[in-house]
C-alpha cells in the first residue's frame, strides 16, 4: 500500500508529454448540481456488461455520454457504433486508456465494467480525479483494495454506486420490510446459494494476443502472464489472478438481501470447503460451501440449493430462518411460511422503504444531490468483505478466525498475507 495521490495517472500523463493536462482537476460539481444540468458520463470497459451500461445511461435524458474507453479496439469500435444508434449526433470520443478520460474536467462521472482485478484501481484514480463512480461488482479484488477505496472515497467526497441492479427492484425492497418487521421472529440463520461452476475451458495453448488488444494494459496490476484466450474476454472470471469464480461473481447479488435486511456484524469465523476442476486450466471453485459465524447470526453459502422448503429448482436464492417463520426469495419472488401457512406476502406489514427510481437513475440523482445512493460504497464494502474472506479460507483449506474490529485474521500469518497482493509494476494501490 502506498501513500500517493494520482501517481499512476500523473506518471502516465508526464510520460505521454501531456504537461499541464496532468494536473489534478476539480469536479465541476463540488456541491449539488442544478436539476436542469446534464451529468456528463464516460464508460470504461465495453464488454457485455459495459454495453449494458452504455444502453442504460444512454436512455436517461439527464445524461450526456462524452467518452468511451476499452483496450480492445474492436470492442471500442462496436460500442461507438452502438452509441451512434442511440444518439446519432454524439460527440463522444474514444480512448484506449482510461487515464485520458480522468484528466478531462468536463466529465462528472464514470462507469466501470472492466475485469474484476481493475475495479479498485479505476475507482481510486477516478475519486482522486474528482469523478463519481458507478462500478460493477464485485467491489474489489481484495480486502485491502476495499479499504483504500473507502479512504479515497471519503477524502475526495465522491459518490459511488455498486452495480447490484437487483437491489433496486421491488422484490428486494419488500423482502427487507418483511424480515425487519419481526413477524418471522428472531432470524438466527440465513442460507445463500448459487449453482454452477467454471465452464469447460480445457487446456488451450498460450498464444500471441490479438492485434486489437493491449494485453499488457489488460493485465494491469495483476501478475504477469502470457496471453491465453481462456484467461481473457468472457472467461477471465474463472482465474484467481483476476476474480473469484461463480461465487465471487454472484455473492453480492444474493448476499445483498441478507446484509440489507439484517446488517450482520461481529464476524467471528469463516470455514470454506470445495474443490477446483482437474480437467481445465480454470482454478476457481467448481463448488464451494462456506459457514460464516457472526455475532448473532449464522450464514451458510452453498453451491447446491440447501435442503429447505422451496429451494429445489432455484439456481440462486436466500432463505431466512426465524423463531416464528421463514422466508425464501430469489431476485423476483418471495414466499413466507408463518404458522405453517405459505403466503406470497404479509399484507399488514407496511411499506417503510422508499422505492428506487431505478438503479442507474438513483446514481444520477445522487451525483446531482450529493446524497449517497442505495448501493453506496460503505454498504458495498461491508457486504463484499465476507466474500473475500471465504475465498481465502477456501484457498488455505482451513477454518479461519476473524477479528472484526482490527479486520485481521487471528493467529494466521498466511491468511493475513492473502488480504492483499502486490501490484505488478508500475501500478500501485493508493
Amino acid at each position: 500500500m502506498h501513500n500517493c495521490k494520482s501517481t499512476n495517472r500523473r506518471e502516465f500523463l508526464r510520460n505521454a508529454s501531456m504537461g499541464s493536462l496532468g494536473l489534478m482537476l476539480l469536479s465541476r460539481h463540488a456541491g449539488a448540481m442544478p436539476a436542469s444540468d446534464k451529468v456528463v458520463v464516460a464508460h470504461i470497459g465495453l464488454g457485455s456488461m459495459g454495453n449494458s451500461h452504455l444502453r442504460w445511461f444512454a436512455g436517461l435524458p439527464e445524461v450526456e455520454i462524452a467518452a468511451l474507453c476499452d483496450l480492445d479496439e474492436s470492442r471500442l469500435a462496436g460500442a461507438m457504433n452502438s452509441l451512434k444508434t442511440f444518439h446519432p449526433d454524439t460527440r463522444a470520443k474514444a480512448y484506449g486508456d482510461f487515464r485520458h478520460i480522468l484528466d478531462r474536467d468536463d466529465i462528472d462521472a464514470i462507469t466501470c465494467a472492466t475485469p474484476d482485478h481493475w475495479h479498485a484501481s479505476v475507482a481510486n484514480m477516478a475519486f482522486q480525479a474528482g469523478k463519481d463512480v458507478y462500478g460493477e461488482k464485485p467491489l474489489s479484488f481484495s480486502p485491502a483494495e476495499g479499504q483504500v477505496m473507502l479512504s479515497n472515497f471519503k477524502r475526495h467526497e465522491r459518490v459511488f454506486q455498486l452495480g447490484t441492479q437487483i437491489h433496486a427492484g421491488e422484490n428486494y425492497h419488500r423482502v427487507v420490510e418483511l424480515v425487519r418487521s419481526g413477524r418471522l421472529g428472531k432470524i438466527h440463520t440465513v442460507r445463500l446459494w448459487k449453482t454452477g461452476g467454471p465452464p469447460q475451458l480445457g487446456f488451450p495453448a498460450n498464444q500471441a494476443p490479438p492485434e486489437t488488444l493491449n494485453w499488457d494494459m489488460w493485465l494491469g496490476p495483476a501478475p504477469n502472464a502470457e496471453y491465453n484466450p481462456a484467461r481473457c474476454h468472457g472467461s477471465f472470471r474463472y482465474f484467481f489472478d483476476y476474480s473469484g469464480g461463480v461465487f465471487g461473481d454472484f455473492w453480492c447479488h444474493i448476499a445483498d438481501i441478507a446484509f440489507w435486511a439484517l446488517e450482520p456484524d461481529g464476524l467471528r469465523s469463516i470455514n470454506a470447503r470445495g474443490e477446483v476442476a482437474h480437467d481445465s486450466i480454470a482454478d476457481t471453485p467448481v463448488w464451494i460451501d462456506i459457514d460464516y459465524e457472526f455475532k448473532d447470526l449464522n450464514v451458510h453459502w452453498t453451491t447446491s440449493p440447501p435442503d429447505v422448503p422451496g429451494a429445489a429448482g432455484r439456481d440462486i436464492g436466500a432463505y431466512f430462518e426465524g423463531t416464528r417463520g421463514s422466508l425464501i426469495c430469489d431476485y423476483r419472488s418471495l414466499e413466507v411460511t408463518l404458522d405453517g401457512r405459505k403466503m406470497n406476502d404479509i399484507p399488514d406489514v407496511p411499506r417503510t422503504i422508499t422505492r428506487s427510481p431505478g438503479h442507474q437513475q438513483n446514481f444520477i440523482d445522487s451525483v446531482k444531490s450529493r446524497v449517497q445512493p442505495q448501493s453506496n460504497l460503505e454498504y458495498a464494502r461491508k457486504m463484499t468483505l465476507p466474500m473475500h474472506l471465504g475465498l481465502i479460507s477456501f484457498r488455505l483449506g482451513r477454518k479461519l478466525t476473524w477479528d472484526d474490529q482490527a479486520e485481521k485474521f487471528i493467529g494466521d500469518a498466511a491468511a493475513n498475507y492473502l488480504l492483499s497482493r502486490p501490484y505488478r509494476e508500475p501500478w500501485k494501490l493508493c
